[in-house]
């Protein structure tokens, strides 16, 4: 299990940056996130869920039933989209209200 992350996609924010408790995220030379040893990641996540931009891709490999899928996730106001592509380009989506998510 592993992050990828699109470049074309990093803002430069830092969110992943700061919470990978892995130390595995830097800035490259045009201050967009790298990692720095794909392998070196264990798959918690941590950067996946601050990420909004989508440019984090978590990528769900045969241990996880995912046959090589990707997970992203993207915020638009209080609009989370929780987005799965698998390797044949085609993709599901998952929308939740975070205002309305913890209401129970």
């Amino acid at each position: 299990m592993s992050i990828r992350i699109n470049q074309k996609n990093c803002v430069g924010c830092g969110r992943c940056i700061e919470v990978c408790p892995g130390n595995l995220i830097k800035w490259d030379a045009d201050n967009r996130a790298v990692i720095r040893r794909e392998k070196d990641c264990w798959g918690c996540t941590s950067c996946l869920k601050e990420c909004h931009t989508g440019a984090i891709q978590f990528f769900l490999g045969a241990d996880m039933g995912g046959r090589g899928s990707t997970l992203s996730v993207s915020k638009k106001g209080a609009i989370r989209t929780w987005t799965v592509t698998n390797p044949a380009g085609q993709t599901q989506t998952i929308e939740v209200n975070a205002k309305e998510s913890n209401q129970y």
